[in-house]
């Protein structure tokens, strides 16, 4: 890899019943691909909060701005769990998915 930097947000709010776990998976995640990622936590305190970060509800995972579902920026955004049709993402999926965006963005 080069000295680009991939962008790690999560994205979450105090009492999320997912946020620890998927914080733990990314951050599980991230070590194999060492000091190319920056990675931040992002706690989201107020609706207003919700709606200059475009929240797409607790947690998201951002990988250079692209959501790990793909799911689109709202258009109102507002403090609420997020629900997951196949469950919270595993380690091996976000793994996968920095890797396909590292590709992408030819950092690989």
């Amino acid at each position: 890899m080069n000295d680009k930097k991939v962008k790690i947000k999560v994205q979450h709010f105090e009492g999320c019943p997912n946020s620890k776990e998927i914080i733990a998976r990314v951050k599980t995640a991230i070590t194999e691909f060492g000091n190319n990622i920056e990675y931040e936590e992002i706690l989201v305190e107020t609706p207003e909060e919700a709606e200059r970060v475009k929240f797409r509800c607790s947690p998201t995972v951002l990988i250079n701005g692209i959501d790990l579902e793909n799911m689109p920026e709202p258009i109102e955004a507002n403090l609420a769990c997020r629900y997951y049709k196949n469950g919270l993402p595993s380690i091996i999926q976000i793994k996968e998915f920095i890797t396909e965006q590292l590709k992408k963005e030819e950092y690989l």
